[in-house]
């Protein structure tokens, strides 16, 4: 049966945990109260992602395209990361950097 990117879209959000919520800064308090440590991707960032360990509870935040994360937010976060660019590229598009984040935070875990 063939179906469409709408629908495996949507069959790939059945197995996610997704929030929307209204204060990004009152939630990341939320999570760390409650054990996660919150990694920030930032191009500014000292650590790259790949030194960091990532195999705890973890909330993670990618800044947006070009621009990061707003300053409260980065320093609410616990570690920011960054990963490595090369050229004259100097930013990812969002959901490759959480693809690469969330691929390494996983091979991390299994391996």
């Amino acid at each position: 049966m063939n179906t469409t990117l709408e629908e495996r879209k949507a069959k790939a959000l059945e197995y996610m945990k997704i929030a929307r919520v209204n204060n990004i800064n009152d939630t990341i308090r939320y999570l760390k109260d409650n054990g996660l440590w919150i990694i920030g991707t930032d191009g500014k960032a000292q650590n790259y992602y790949y030194d960091q360990d990532l195999t705890g509870p973890i909330g993670l935040i990618i800044g947006s395209e070009g621009f990061g994360m707003n300053k409260l937010v980065s320093e609410n976060c616990d570690i920011l990361v960054k990963i490595p660019m090369k050229g004259k590229i100097t930013s990812l598009n969002a959901s490759v950097a959480a693809g690469i984040m969330i691929y390494n935070i996983l091979d991390k875990r299994e391996g």
